[in-house]
């Protein structure tokens, strides 16, 4: 009898501790080039700047350059109950992003969240780049 309440007992633990597929941004293909030099990239010229992109992704794309020099890009659907597809917000200074959904926030140097509720980083791309064009794919 104890060895049957054992197996239910993990049966049941790992049954709670899957997650749902609507947990994660679903994988949409990105496939996204712009030079540089573009207008709507202006922001992206100098150290923690962002911009958003729509169109691409789930919710459009958030293209941030970080203190290193490099750049970073993030899906705009927010990583808490990405389902709702909630569109997340640069904050000014652009650092962070908010889901204006549930209030959650994430630092852009590496997508992490840094308020509640959010426990999932955003979804984040591969960004490669010249002197003259940003690349970011998937």
């Amino acid at each position: 009898m104890v060895k049957k309440l054992g197996i239910i007992a993990v049966l049941v633990l790992s049954c709670l501790g899957c997650g749902k597929a609507s947990d994660y941004v679903p994988n949409i293909s990105v496939n996204f080039q712009l030079p540089l030099s573009d207008p709507r990239l202006n922001a992206l010229h100098n150290t923690n700047g962002a911009v958003f992109v729509p169109g691409y992704g789930v919710a459009g794309l958030i293209l941030y350059r970080r203190a290193d020099g490099s750049y970073a890009a993030y899906d705009a659907c927010s990583a808490y109950l990405p389902q709702n597809k909630c569109v997340v917000k640069l904050d000014n200074p652009s650092f962070t992003v908010t889901d204006p959904c549930s209030g959650s926030k994430w630092l852009l140097e590496d997508g992490t969240p840094v308020k509640a509720p959010a426990i999932k980083s955003l979804k984040e791309y591969s960004v490669n780049y010249s002197s003259f064009e940003i690349f970011v794919q998937n």
